[in-house]
């Protein structure tokens, strides 16, 4: 870093790949007093050519490769956003950490538990910060929730329910892509939405203990894909291949404190898409959020144990980070919003040299639970955390 610029790299330039660029570069608009000015460097995608010309024109990164190496152990970059598919994260946030750069790894961070703690030891080794995508936590009605939740206004939580519903997957013309593969995404569901919702409820409620789950595939064929398409297409290929992970999953949880829940979370949901959100109630009181209404907040509060009622409270400046966005309360903000301040927190780690928002450390914590997951299916029983 000179003169309080960051330089980075991109890794893989798909939706996401965008979505970081973009958050990087309103990052000073949001938050103009911020001492660190993030500079678009370099990307680097596999894909053809018009993707990484796009970087360049539309986003002003200096040059492209297909080669995330070459971004990765260029002298001229202080850190790396890792966006690609799950198979290559390990590969490429180990890399970055031994290289000396600061990793943004989006989740689940690898295939799987094992992956995701090498990423942690060679982050930890090297001594750099580090940011992982659980940006849902970062909306203000959520951090607006867990506020009233540690001020004890919900007396004790008695029980969670939280929901990951998606339909991208429910059309059997489905391109088989990555995503359906365990050698290149590892798990499905699991990873792709299950990992939200252990961050959420560990943000919230507190650490997991135990817990026992159900899987199931439902749509266990699809036909064949190229290499990069995303899992929200469509194939007419004739040839037809086999679904190797996951579609839903249904897990009960009890936590440290006594507290129950449940964690439910499909791809394959006709009607329901991002579908994101809980429930939290406590002795003397409740609240809910819906990701689709995100400056919304449901609250329960300060009323009789019986035949209360629930009111919304729209977000407002003060609550989180809404100042930063909005002057007023009901303005809506939107997800890419969620990675603006998804960026803040991680280039506050790397000017403080302490972590802000969700970290690897979140993401081998979620990666556990993942895993107690997978065993509780296969061997039928609850499984301590």
């Amino acid at each position: 870093m000179t003169d309080g610029v960051v330089r980075i790299g991109v890794i893989g330039f798909g939706w996401m790949g965008e979505v970081h660029s973009r958050a990087y570069s309103r990052l000073p608009q949001h938050y103009p007093d911020f001492l660190l000015r993030p500079q678009l460097v370099a990307v680097a995608d596999p894909a053809a050519d018009d993707r990484a010309a796009r970087a360049m024109s539309s986003y002003g990164f200096s040059r492209r490769s297909r080669d995330w190496r070459e971004v990765v152990e260029a002298p001229d970059i202080d850190a790396v956003s890792i966006t690609g598919p799950n198979f290559i994260h390990r590969d490429v946030a180990v890399a970055a950490a031994r290289a000396g750069k600061h990793v943004w790894v989006e989740k689940p961070v690898g295939r799987g538990l094992a992956e995701t703690e090498e990423v942690a030891q060679a982050i930890a080794s090297a001594g750099v910060a580090s940011a992982v995508g659980f940006n849902y936590r970062h909306a203000p009605a959520v951090e607006q929730a867990r506020s009233l939740i540690e001020q004890g206004r919900l007396g004790r939580v008695e029980h969670v329910e939280l929901r990951l519903l998606a339909d991208y997957a429910a059309h059997p013309a489905g391109a088989l892509s990555w995503r359906f593969e365990s050698a290149r995404a590892g798990t499905g569901v699991l990873g792709d939405l299950a990992s939200h919702g252990v961050d959420l409820v560990r943000h919230l409620v507190g650490e997991i203990t135990e817990l026992v789950c159900d899987e199931a595939t439902f749509i266990g064929k699809r036909p064949l894909a190229g290499l990069d398409s995303s899992h929200f297409a469509r194939s007419v290929s004739d040839e037809i291949g086999a679904v190797e992970n996951e579609d839903y999953v249904c897990a009960l949880l009890r936590f440290a404190d006594g507290a129950r829940g449940t964690l439910l979370a499909s791809r394959v949901a006709v009607g329901e898409q991002c579908t994101y959100g809980f429930e939290v109630h406590g002795e003397r009181g409740a609240l809910a959020w819906d990701f689709r209404r995100m400056g919304e907040l449901r609250v329960c509060l300060d009323q009789d144990f019986q035949d209360a009622a629930w009111q919304t409270r729209y977000v407002a400046p003060g609550i989180g980070e809404t100042g930063a966005f909005q002057p007023g309360s009901g303005i809506a903000m939107g997800f890419d919003d969620l990675k603006v301040i998804e960026a803040h927190h991680f280039l506050s780690s790397v000017a403080s040299g302490r972590p802000h928002g969700a970290t690897i450390a979140d993401a081998v914590a979620a990666a556990r639970a993942l895993a107690a997951m997978t065993t509780s299916t296969a061997q039928r029983r609850w499984v301590r955390l």
